[in-house]
């Protein structure tokens, strides 16, 4: 649960900061309708094929699947890069925006997701790190090469009820073998990480210029800390304080810094609020 005094407390490392960092998992989408896939059960209302087959994410989300059934693989990613090509970003991000646009050194993005939301929301593309990849993008199956390409060309065509491509799968134009999401899969060792790195390189760059950075993190678990491990350092190396937004595991490891025990777009408007007091 959530308190005043936590939400006042909040506002107050935002207020004094000079450079904004969202750092976002998978519940950051939540309040725009995304499934977030905790656990199989929730992986499996999400798909039900994939559950009377009792396929794991874990297990479908990996090149294997891609080599071994590339029609059930993009019938999985297909039907998802349609879903966030037609999802609307919630309030709680232009907020996020508006909070880092009054701030000297703005706003960047370090996400766990690949569903391109950010960039849809009208941040910097420039200032966005997803440190898994993004569905919004391809790289060749083998892969044949470094290149990464962006898949604005693939309207995938997908029998919901069977989790599968009914049309033609992308091909790599280098190789003209199958290609796939530029996303870092499970037991991936073929992961072209090429765009990551230069969005990484960027980051790291305006984090060396700021002196009072605050990360607002949104919906990251511990059971992939990738977000949790960008955010601890922030604080450990640059001297950052941190407000955690999650509804379940909220928890800080210092008292400057501030849990709120919420949904993203809650804990957003509430702090909000204040700021606007």
């Amino acid at each position: 649960m959530t308190n005043s005094t936590d939400i006042a407390r909040a506002a107050a490392l935002i207020d004094q900061a000079d450079l904004l960092l969202v750092a976002a998992g998978a519940g950051m989408g939540v309040d725009s309708g995304l499934p977030d896939f905790r656990g199989n059960d929730g992986f499996w209302k999400a798909y039900p094929a994939l559950a009377q087959a009792r396929l794991a994410f874990a297990s479908v989300a990996s090149p294997r699947t891609f080599e071994d059934d590339a029609a059930l693989a993009w019938g999985f990613y297909g039907h998802r890069l349609q879903l966030y090509r037609a999802t609307v970003p919630h309030a709680g991000f232009a907020l996020l925006r508006d909070w880092g646009a009054r701030m000297a050194h703005g706003v960047a993005v370090f996400t766990s997701n690949v569903d391109g939301q950010f960039q849809r929301a009208g941040f910097d593309p420039q200032r966005i790190l997803e440190c898994h990849g993004s569905i919004h993008h391809l790289q060749c199956l083998a892969p044949c090469c470094e290149a990464i390409w962006p898949a604005d060309g693939f309207v995938p065509q997908v029998d919901d009820a069977a989790c599968r491509l009914l049309n033609e799968a992308p091909v790599c134009p280098h190789c003209g073998g199958l290609a796939r999401p530029n996303i870092l899969m499970f037991g991936d060792g073929g992961w072209v990480e090429r765009r990551t790195a230069v969005q990484e390189a960027r980051l790291e760059a305006l984090l060396a210029r700021a002196r009072r950075p605050v990360v607002v993190e949104l919906g990251a678990g511990v059971a992939i800390p990738s977000v949790r491990h960008f955010s601890q350092r922030v604080v450990r190396d640059y001297g950052g304080r941190l407000v955690r937004i999650n509804p379940r595991e909220a928890g800080v490891g210092s008292a400057l810094d501030v849990g709120l025990a919420c949904g993203a777009l809650a804990g957003l408007m509430a702090i909000d609020q204040v700021l606007r007091a």
